[in-house]
């Protein structure tokens, strides 16, 4: 690892350089906007060689993404908190998603991915073995108990990866003219909650 730039002051692993980088990053975004921040910024932020930010990050994007993955946590914990009482896992996942669809665009960190010249971006990322694993352990923390609902750790898989991928359509194509909350709502209570109330009905069978 270089020694010269990084302020005078260069990282003690690789760890703190990649954290340092998403900083800097972080900070010409608020100050040029995502889509004219490059790696010569971020760089010059550093007062490093572009060479020594491409050896953390291939492309810009990865920064991004890493950024926007930083404002993920703060995030869920609104989302958690605005879930409480709602103990139905068909309730629950339709309001969980219409507070994703009114929130991220106003999230700055979040909203970066849809924002990115490469519209592919947000659509990768939100469905990578990673990204879903992450939606799985965030249903977990839904005031739901899924084991009663009849809603395994596969299955929790499988509905973080359709939730991901509704996102994605719905953040990238909305509707014309777009949904208001109340259609949205109805929206998916028709076509997604369906499925989760059945399940639930087949784990509770009438006697």
């Amino acid at each position: 690892m270089g020694h010269h730039g990084w302020g005078g002051r260069p990282p003690a692993s690789d760890a703190e350089a990649r954290q340092r980088i998403i900083d800097a990053t972080a900070r010409c975004i608020d100050r040029h906007g995502v889509t004219k921040t490059t790696l010569s910024d971020v760089a010059g932020e550093l007062g490093v060689t572009r060479q020594t930010v491409y050896r953390h990050f291939g492309r810009i994007s990865d920064i991004i993404g890493e950024v926007a993955a930083q404002g993920a946590e703060s995030f869920v914990d609104l989302m958690i908190a605005h879930l409480q009482g709602i103990t139905d896992p068909a309730e629950a996942v339709v309001e969980g998603m219409v507070f994703c669809v009114r929130t991220i665009p106003t999230e700055p960190r979040l909203s970066l991915l849809l924002q990115l010249g490469d519209t592919t971006a947000f659509g990768r990322g939100a469905t990578t073995r990673e990204t879903i694993a992450y939606g799985a352990k965030m249903l977990q923390r839904f005031p739901v108990d899924w084991a009663a609902a009849g809603i395994d750790e596969d299955d929790l898989n499988g509905l973080a990866e359709i939730i991901m991928r509704l996102l994605t359509s719905l953040l990238q194509h909305p509707s014309e003219p777009p949904q208001d909350e109340t259609r949205l709502r109805t929206f998916l209570n028709r076509w997604l909650a369906p499925a989760l109330s059945r399940t639930s009905a087949s784990a509770h069978p009438r006697s």
